[in-house]
């Protein structure tokens, strides 16, 4: 009998995580390692922010909270939905989660038995289906690839659609490839919803504030109310305020819904880090001045990602709507050699021997269910992506 459970055997480890991991190990070891694996913003937390979690501090709010939320973020969690997203929540409404894995997380083990099935376009982040699994459900996986935009139509939704289907996760702009849903694409895969009322939809907005050129964000519940009641809407401060680390994230849902996944979270965690909860407060209420600016910045380190990746030979990249990632294929690579004789076979082979042969280290397509590609985060400087974008170049030239 295995000391382990049977769990594990429906989950693995995140690939992210793991890659990123690994070029630190290089690093540490000596290694010229340029990492462009982990998704998260290389700035530092704005100062209002960090100054309210000191405040915090002197003020003794370093005990348990409220499982799932103090009642000053929650009432802040209801203002931006409403500012932002024409969303009216009452607290009551609004769950606080350690992250917004967390929260995701809390939903599927609060609503998935068996059975259940949970639609989730790919490429996807990479623990979608592994949390599908964890709850008990099962991922139905829906393509879509490089010429669709990274974006699933309204006919492949319907046709995915099962009388065992219980959620839809969207996630706009996309981890892993930045692309978003527009109205009009939002309000197509909307329309197929509203004719399918067992199905429940998880929007997972965490970058909401990241986007580029002309791209308007909408979520589903502002384009179709009539959704409202079966949606949570998911987002977090960890993207749009650099707070990563402080662990915060959120959602407005149902009353019903929520006040079961404050249950899981009871029995879990319980409640988030009281200071960065009341950082969080500072977050959401305060000058909202640094999402221009960071937003502004990625831009411009899009802009040089993808014009320097679409140089390199075999590379085919698309130019994302938002967060900070891009999504290449290499399609063009496949079956070629490096000069040491090791064939490119897929994107994982790809992506080792680009780490062994110029210490850029990347993502694997294969992760996010959709390959031959990869993916870079460009959340770091100018220096380093120009740098790591001339040595993928030179990589892809030495292939034959």
């Amino acid at each position: 009998m295995s000391f382990l459970s049977e769990t594990l055997s429906r989950v693995k480890p995140s690939p992210t995580i793991a890659m990123t991991n690994l070029a630190r190990e290089l690093a540490a070891e000596g290694r010229d390692i340029i990492s462009l694996s982990a998704g998260e913003p290389d700035f530092d937390t704005p100062a209002h922010i960090r100054e309210a979690a000191k405040a915090a501090i002197d003020a003794g709010q370093t005990r348990y909270t409220a499982v799932d939320g103090i009642p000053q973020l929650k009432q802040a969690i209801c203002d931006k939905f409403a500012r932002d997203n024409g969303l009216d929540y009452i607290p009551a409404q609004i769950t606080v989660g350690t992250g917004g894995k967390q929260v995701l997380y809390n939903a599927l083990m609060a609503t998935l038995n068996p059975g259940d099935e949970v639609i989730i376009p790919a490429p996807y982040w990479v623990s979608y289906p592994d949390m599908v699994a964890l709850a008990g459900g099962t991922p139905v996986v829906i393509e879509a690839g490089i010429e669709a935009g990274y974006r699933i139509s309204a006919d492949r939704l319907e046709a995915a659609i099962t009388p065992r289907t219980k959620w839809v996760i969207l996630n706009s702009p996309s981890n892993p490839t930045g692309a978003g849903y527009g109205e009009s694409h939002m309000r197509a895969l909307t329309d197929v919803l509203m004719r399918h009322p067992q199905v429940w939809i998880m929007s997972d907005d965490m970058y909401e504030h990241l986007v580029f050129d002309d791209f308007r964000f909408v979520t589903p519940a502002q384009v179709e109310p009539g959704l409202r009641d079966r949606t949570l809407t998911v987002n977090g401060v960890s993207k749009a305020y650099a707070m990563t680390g402080w662990r915060i994230g959120y959602a407005g849902g149902p009353v019903e819904l929520i006040r079961a996944m404050g249950t899981i979270q009871s029995q879990s965690t319980s409640n988030p880090c009281s200071v960065s909860q009341h950082a969080a407060v500072a977050a959401l209420t305060g000058p909202q001045d640094y999402i221009a600016e960071s937003r502004a910045v990625f831009q411009r380190r899009r802009d040089l990602v993808v014009s320097g990746l679409n140089q390199c030979e075999g590379i085919d990249c698309p130019t994302p709507e938002g967060a900070f990632y891009v999504y290449p294929s290499i399609a063009g690579l496949i079956g070629r050699r490096t000069p040491a004789g090791v064939q490119i076979t897929d994107d994982r082979t790809f992506a080792m021997e680009l780490l062994n042969a110029t210490g850029v280290a990347v993502v694997f397509g294969e992760a996010f269910g959709l390959a031959p590609h990869f993916r870079i985060s460009y959340a770091a400087s100018d220096a380093q992506l120009s740098d790591a974008i001339d040595r993928i170049r030179g990589f892809c030239g030495t292939l034959r």
